[in-house]
C-alpha cells in the first residue's frame, strides 16, 4: 500500500455535473488529492475550473448533455485525450421534477430517468471497458436517501435512485475481480439548487431539520472525504457499498 493510501497523485477523474454543488465539492476535493479533473456537462465550469487550478491540477471542461446517451462515448475519449488517462468516474448528473404521483408526466419521468439513471449506467459502461482493460479503476455513483426510502413527490427521482443502488451492486458483482471499484454516496439532505425548493418551505424545512441530527443541512464540501476516500488505494476492499453523509438522517 502507498504511504498515503488516501492520494491521488497522478490519477484522472472524470465528474459529471461538477459545474455547480455536489459535482463541484466532489471535484474540488479529488483535485486537493492530487487528481486531475474532467468536467461533463451542460453548463459551463469556469468556477470550478478556476478553483481546481488553484490547487495546482489541470481541469478540462466536457461539453455534454446526459439526457442522452449520445455524448458518453466522446466524454470518456476526450478525457483520455485531453488528459491522458482516466482513473476515476464520478457519475453525479442528476436531475428532479417535483409533482404528486397523480398528475406526474411522462416527460418528467423519462427526463428524470434518462439523466439519472440511463445515463450513469452507460457512463459507467464506458469507463468500464477502459478500466477492465488497465486492471484498476473507480466508479462513484452519487445514490440519494431515496435509494432507501420513497420520498414524496418525486417519483421518477426516487425510481432513479433506488435503480442506482441495484446497479451499484450489479457492477460490484461483475467487475470487482477484475480490479474496478463500484461504489456509491447516499447524500442526506445538502444545500443545493435541487433542494431550493425544500429549503424556502417552512415547514418543511423545519421537519427536516428536526430529524437530522447533525441539525444542519449538509454543504458540498461535506461528500469530499468519502469522495477521496472511494477514489483512493483505501478502498481498494470495498465493493458494493452505499455510504450514506446524511448527518445522521438513516439513523432516526
Amino acid at each position: 500500500m502507498a504511504s498515503n493510501p488516501f492520494s491521488l497523485e497522478g490519477k484522472i477523474a472524470l465528474v459529471t455535473g461538477a459545474n455547480t454543488g455536489l459535482g463541484q465539492g466532489i471535484a474540488l476535493a479529488l483535485a486537493a488529492a492530487g487528481a486531475d479533473i474532467a468536467g461533463a456537462g451542460i453548463a459551463a465550469a469556469d468556477e470550478t475550473a478556476a478553483r481546481v487550478e488553484a490547487l495546482g491540477r489541470s481541469f478540462l471542461h466536457i461539453q455534454a448533455n446526459l439526457i442522452s446517451i449520445e455524448p458518453i462515448a466522446r466524454v470518456v475519449q476526450e478525457t483520455l485525450d485531453g488528459l491522458g488517462g482516466l482513473d476515476i468516474l464520478v457519475n453525479n448528473a442528476g436531475l428532479i421534477r417535483r409533482a404528486d404521483a397523480v398528475d406526474f408526466s411522462e416527460q418528467d419521468w423519462d427526463d428524470v430517468m434518462n439523466v439519472n439513471i440511463k445515463s450513469a449506467f452507460f457512463m459507467s459502461q464506458a469507463a468500464g471497458r477502459h478500466f477492465i482493460a488497465q486492471g484498476r479503476g473507480k466508479v462513484i455513483n452519487i445514490a440519494s436517501m431515496l435509494s432507501f426510502q420513497g420520498g414524496i413527490r418525486v417519483p421518477s427521482y426516487t425510481a432513479s435512485k433506488s435503480g442506482i443502488a441495484g446497479i451499484t451492486r450489479l457492477l460490484a458483482n461483475e467487475w470487482a475481480g477484475k480490479g474496478v471499484n463500484i461504489n456509491a454516496i447516499a447524500p442526506g439532505y445538502m444545500a443545493t439548487d435541487n433542494t431550493a425548493q425544500l429549503r424556502a418551505d417552512e415547514d418543511r424545512n423545519k421537519a427536516i431539520l428536526d430529524r437530522i441530527p447533525a441539525n444542519r443541512w449538509g454543504k458540498p464540501e461535506d461528500l469530499g472525504g468519502t469522495a477521496v476516500f472511494l477514489a483512493s488505494s483505501a478502498s481498494d476492499y470495498v465493493n458494493g457499498a452505499i455510504i450514506p453523509v446524511d448527518g445522521g438522517w438513516l439513523a432516526r
